[in-house]
């Protein structure tokens, strides 16, 4: 095969790469499906669990839940969405207050970061997979005061 032919084999593929949407190619990589699911942690009469749904139309929604025995103790609303221009934010309402906003900082194939310096606390949010468990983190953004919760993947019943 000559030069110009394996030059316009190869160039048809990165025009069509080229012409895709930027902001098509970051949802794509951006928003962490791995995340989507029901998630829990426990520790004697310790609990917290997370929900997160899949990703569509640039959004994915999630609750998530603390408590010690049958008590809760806190409750929050999360949002991970993609924003007009873009850009991926995490929001967050704790115990349904107004919404928080910390834009993403990185982001890999398993593992995100949120990052808002100006929040007292949290100023950093952090999920990473570790084989099947999701980690999350939050802390100061120096990660200071950092506190981290170890979830398992909660199996719903079969019928």
């Amino acid at each position: 095969m000559s030069g110009v032919a394996v030059m316009k084999k190869l160039f048809l593929p990165v025009l069509l790469l080229l012409s895709t949407p930027l902001g098509a190619q970051s949802v794509a990589r951006s928003l962490p499906e791995w995340m989507a699911g029901t998630w829990m942690t426990e520790d004697g009469a310790s609990w917290s669990d997370e929900v997160w749904t899949d990703a569509r139309g640039g959004l994915m929604l999630g609750i998530a839940r603390t408590g010690f025995g049958p008590r809760l103790n806190s409750w929050e609303l999360a949002q991970i969405r993609q924003k007009p221009d873009g850009t991926i934010s995490f929001l967050a309402q704790p115990q349904g207050k107004p919404a928080s906003e910390f834009p993403m900082v990185l982001v890999s194939e398993e593992a995100i970061e949120f990052a808002n310096p100006a929040h007292d606390y949290p100023q950093r949010i952090r999920y990473w997979r570790q084989g099947k468990l999701l980690m999350a983190e939050i802390s100061k953004i120096d990660g200071s005061q950092a506190m981290r919760w170890n979830y398992r993947p909660v199996i719903p019943p079969q019928d």
